[in-house]
């Protein structure tokens, strides 16, 4: 996550540095030299803060602009159910770094890179190509206050995982 206060304004940017974020917070899962139990606690409110703000400011938002994959939308949805439920299977492993999760993390890294290369190639392509930039820049925002209400609601501790999964 950026740390400038600046506002980014296009939506497709914002989407795209958090998906870097999560992938450089993957290589230090994976690394025994990190703090692999903070990576985590940091992905998991990243991971929670992302889908819900993308599902509420702005997915919803995008199926109104033609030359937007609708079914892809909604597939994304579908994607983020199956990445939160990685996620808890991980944040449920109490010995980290264990064989077991080490299995989880690569699951949960499976599920999430699929869903970020499908995003990236449908969805943000398609609102890059057919949304207008003072749309895009007006999503950023929406996008960006619905993460970090997120974020300062600790959206990432196993309970309110467990909590979006059951609807």
């Amino acid at each position: 996550m950026s740390t400038d206060s600046k506002v980014d304004q296009d939506v497709v940017t914002v989407i795209l540095e958090d998906h870097r974020t999560m992938e450089d917070l993957f290589r230090r899962m994976r690394s025994i030299e990190a703090d692999r139990a903070a990576a985590l606690k940091e992905f998991s409110a990243l991971l929670i803060a992302h889908g819900e703000a993308e599902e509420a400011e702005v997915y919803g938002a995008l199926k109104r602009f033609r030359g937007v994959d609708n079914e892809e939308v909604e597939h994304g949805t579908e994607e983020h159910a199956e990445g939160n439920k990685a996620l808890l299977a991980l944040l449920e492993v109490e010995d980290v770094g264990s064989d077991e999760w080490d299995e989880r993390l690569e699951e949960l890294v499976k599920a999430v890179a699929h869903h970020v290369d499908e995003e990236e190639r449908t969805i943000l392509n398609g609102a890059r190509e057919n949304v207008p930039d003072e749309r895009r820049a007006e999503l950023a925002v929406a996008f960006q206050k619905e993460r970090a209400r997120q974020l300062a609601s600790d959206c990432g501790s196993p309970e309110n995982v467990r909590k979006i999964i059951d609807g």
